[in-house]
């Protein structure tokens, strides 16, 4: 399976949406400070995911999620985080 995922930092007040194979080792690998985009953000929070048969599929959601679109379906979604 593959993992479309949203992560949240409470210190940056920011999102931050990605895809993966293993979700608790990426997400550990942002936490870690592996990742320079969030290694300002530590620590992450998992607020959201979705699980895909492929690669491709994931990365055509994050896509999305990266969108204009996509940023106001996750508002409305993440309304309460």
């Amino acid at each position: 399976m593959f993992y479309t995922y949203v992560l949240w930092s409470d210190k940056l007040k920011k999102r931050y949406i990605g895809c993966t194979k293993n979700l608790e080792e990426r997400l550990s690998q942002h936490n870690k400070g592996k990742n320079r985009f969030t290694s300002g953000g530590i620590p992450w929070k998992l607020i959201y995911y979705e699980e895909f048969i492929t690669l491709r599929e994931a990365r055509r959601r994050e896509s999305f999620l990266k969108s204009g679109i996509g940023r106001n379906w996750l508002d409305k979604k993440l309304i309460n985080v």
